[in-house]
């Protein structure tokens, strides 16, 4: 079943969007095309145009890839599996995969960033994005949720508020960090003091 003409279609959109990240990470979000992301992905531009019509299809198809990615890394910073780690290495380790810190990690955090704006014009992105971000706060707010009821985190703290807070802290960081404001050092720091914080 894993073999047919659906696998191939996938197998063929995920090595495009791989393309993507790789010439954001070489050269910038500006050099997205059909021609540089054809020539990376060793295909004809009618091929990647046949995927994907429009600039904005390449870059949500390379940002569900950077999510999958990084959920991978994610898996394997905490032994495998998340809902067996300890609730806080797990959140310290997902803020700290929306802060880049290598090339893979910036090209996913400048195509995520860059996706997101989409959303500030078109609601259709925006409701995707209101989706993700929901799901995404519910889980951080469960893990802080766990370490309260085992006594670590205050229970004065309101979980899906400092979920929320602590998300956009971080990604108000990683754009800091691709514009040259702050480190990637500097904006790690921040994150996990204010992870501290939150057990304090």
């Amino acid at each position: 079943m894993g073999r047919g003409p659906g696998a191939h279609h996938e197998q063929r959109r995920a090595e495009i969007a791989d393309a993507v990240l790789a010439v954001v990470a070489e050269r910038g979000l500006a050099a997205v095309s059909l021609t540089e992301v054809a020539a990376r992905a060793g295909v004809s531009p009618g091929r990647v145009q046949h995927y994907f019509p429009a600039k904005r299809q390449l870059l949500e198809a390379a940002f569900e890839r950077g999510n999958e990615l990084s959920a991978a890394r994610i898996r394997a910073k905490v032994g495998g599996d998340p809902a067996a780690a300890e609730p806080r290495l797990v959140l310290a380790t997902v803020l700290g995969e929306l802060i880049p810190y290598d090339a893979a990690t910036e090209a996913h955090i400048r195509v995520r960033q860059s996706f997101q704006s989409y959303g500030f014009a078109e609601e259709g992105i925006a409701a995707r994005l209101r989706a993700l971000y929901a799901d995404l706060h519910r889980q951080m707010a469960d893990l802080i949720r766990e370490d309260q009821r085992a006594g670590r985190v205050p229970a004065t703290r309101d979980p899906y508020q400092a979920a929320l807070v602590l998300v956009a802290l971080a990604e108000g960081l990683a754009a800091y960090v691709l514009t040259g404001v702050a480190s990637a050092a500097t904006a790690r720091e921040q994150v996990l003091e204010a992870v501290a914080a939150l057990y304090r």
